[in-house]
């Protein structure tokens, strides 16, 4: 009674796996280093604990980071981390899996070791304590956090990990310890082991070059791709929590990666190439996931869904059987189009919500740079398509601080904003209306990503992104619909911080380590997010956080991350770094291949480009 929500923590929800632990050889904690509700709402988590499941010598079990209530009395009555399914104690555990999304999480993974008493520093660790592995998007740099790390898994997990465990079980039964099996492990495709590389700096900060020390770790390490999604592991009966979570409903993935290439966006260069689940593989699944869940709703999964090419049948299919079962469905990642619109009118028929629409930039000079391929026409099209459907609300997506951004770009978020709502009231007559339209235009502020064409980009300041955000809300004041246009804007200090994480190096592993130290953790909650002591951390260790974002990157620079292979080459992403400094777009992987280096992977859209005559220029590395 002493914490709010217990029912975060006591396991036994719906489709949880019970096993007889003395039946299975390896027991493996998966961690989402976050609260339970956005936990529980991952995707990728509900694959990997339905794959592990199904090996029959293996029970996966979750474990999420306690809330600040809970956390206090673990710490208080001196009780270890416990995982959901067992309620054992994950020092137990022979694996702790921890899934990095988001780089403001990186103080809750220590938060979690710490609780669970596990040494934090991999070199602390002994035969007696699990062994820690890191996966998910930020995993493509481990670096800042490497050191807390026995390995890393790099790409997606569907593919490597039975290897990985009946390794884990050969080296346990041979007698051999925890460096033995590091050492073998690295080995494997896809696996990254910290401990068996040194890096060396230059007297600039850069690096100079990093080293393996052993045979068995690679000089560059391949992501790993599952290449038939429609052949693979995907949860029939995912667990349904006891209350309500960020994303409370089926997930339904249609397809992974994005032919769109925007430049600023990281998922767009590491889940390529695109790969479709087939029509008969979501309609089996998505049924199979109502009746196992009871959920009443159904959410297709995908960084563009309008680009899946079987959407008009699986939407049909959807509406006809959620029709029948009173279903919901929520369509995410829709453009704004006649079909998507038509499609929005048969689901939504009785509430209309708001329309989202994310032109990232203001002007089209700037979408050019960011390579958006969504022209101000388009935009304002969708919006007079949605007026006339009945829609009142639109809410509006932009990006603050991007490269090469000049003043007239930030007053174009103010202008566009202003023509949308002035397409409603030319669309709408005046009888017709109930009250103003609603414009909500939200900004971020831009953030540097490895692996993306703006891996060599500056990032502004916390006082250039305030000053900007400033200008943007005195720009909308200025508009002649101003009072139909509201404005919201993200933290800026919290933004330069997670651009330090994303693109650090070794040496921030220090850094994290002091700000936990001195009691951060929880920053990707604004409330508990602490600048100031960060800022302490970075003294206290001698580093100087404008290293890592207030300067431009020089062509042969060499990157923490530099020595995994994501599939896109440094190659590519550099001369899409030079068109945008030209403001050149570049097309999509649908119309031509680029030549990104995804193709040798030798499935999805490659296949069916480069079968009509594209050019793959394999030879980049």
């Amino acid at each position: 009674m002493q914490v709010e929500k217990p029912a975060r923590y006591i396991g036994n929800e719906i489709n949880a796996v019970m096993k007889d632990r003395e039946k299975v050889s390896v027991r493996f904690a998966m961690c989402f280093p976050d609260v339970y509700e956005i936990g529980m709402s991952h995707l990728g988590i509900q694959i990997i604990y339905d794959m592990l499941n199904r090996f029959e010598d293996v029970w996966c079990e979750r474990v999420y980071s306690p809330w600040v209530d809970l956390d206090a009395v673990l710490r208080r009555e001196r009780i270890p981390l416990f995982a959901l399914e067992s309620q054992d104690p994950v020092k137990e555990f022979d694996f702790l899996g921890i899934t990095l999304q988001y780089e403001m999480c990186y103080t809750n993974i220590l938060q979690v070791l710490d609780l669970s008493g596990i040494p934090l520093l991999a070199k602390d660790r002994t035969h007696e304590d699990p062994i820690v592995i890191g996966g998910g998007p930020c995993s493509y740099n481990p670096e800042p956090v490497c050191e807390f790390f026995d390995l890393f898994y790099i790409g997606e997990g569907e593919t490597r990990y039975r290897e990985l465990i009946t390794l884990y079980e050969e080296c346990r039964k041979a007698g051999e310890g925890r460096r033995e099996f590091l050492r073998r492990a690295a080995s494997l495709s896809g696996i990254y082991v910290p401990s068996l590389y040194e890096v060396s700096y230059k007297e600039d900060g850069t690096i100079e070059k990093m080293q393996p020390l052993c045979q068995q770790a690679p000089r560059r390490i391949v992501k790993e791709l599952e290449k038939d999604l429609s052949n693979t592991y995907y949860p029939q009966k995912p667990v349904v929590p006891f209350i309500k979570v960020t994303q409370d409903r089926v997930v339904l993935e249609i397809q992974r990666g994005c032919i769109r290439g925007c430049r600023f966006c990281q998922a767009g260069q590491l889940y390529r190439p695109v790969r479709e689940r087939s029509l008969d593989f979501l309609k089996e699944y998505a049924l199979k996931m109502l009746e196992n869940t009871g959920h009443d709703e159904i959410s297709l999964s995908s960084l563009s869904s309008s680009d899946y090419t079987e959407l008009p049948g699986l939407i049909d299919f959807l509406i006809d059987e959620c029709r029948r079962r009173k279903i919901n469905i929520s369509l995410p990642s829709l453009r704004i189009d006649a079909f998507s619109l038509d499609v929005m009118n048969k689901v939504q028929d009785v509430k209309k919500s708001s329309l989202t629409f994310a032109p990232e930039a203001g002007s089209q000079r700037l979408r050019n740079i960011i390579n958006k391929g969504l022209t101000e026409e388009a935009i304002l099209q969708g919006a007079k398509l949605a007026f006339e459907g009945g829609w009142t609300r639109v809410k509006l997506y932009f990006m603050l601080g991007l490269p090469f951004e000049q003043e007239e770009d930030i007053r174009g978020i103010a202008e566009l904003c202003n023509k949308i709502a002035a397409v409603f009231y030319e669309t709408v007559p005046k009888e017709k209306r109930n009250g103003r339209v609603q414009i909500v235009a939200s900004t971020s502020f831009f953030v540097p990503k490895p692996f993306t064409p703006f891996q060599w980009a500056p990032q502004c300041r916390k006082e250039d992104f305030l000053e900007k955000a400033y200008f943007t809300r005195k720009a909308i004041s200025e508009q002649l619909n101003q009072k139909s246009i509201k404005y919201n804007w993200h933290e800026a200090d919290a933004s330069v911080m997670e651009g330090i994480l994303a693109r650090g190096d070794r040496r921030l592993n220090q850094v994290i380590l002091k700000a936990y130290e001195k009691g951060c953790f929880y920053d990707a909650w604004s409330e508990y997010y602490k600048n100031d002591v960060w800022m302490e951390a970075f003294a206290d260790c001698g580093i100087d956080p404008d290293f890592y974002t207030g300067r431009e990157r020089g062509e042969d620079e060499i990157f923490p991350w530099d020595f995994i292979d994501c599939g896109v080459s440094r190659a590519f992403l550099y001369r899409e770094w030079q068109k945008a400094k030209e403001e050149t777009v570049t097309l999509n992987c649908a119309e031509e291949c680029q030549g990104c280096g995804a193709a040798r992977f030798g499935t999805g859209i490659c296949i069916k480009v480069l079968g009509r005559g594209g050019n793959s220029n394999e030879g980049e590395s």
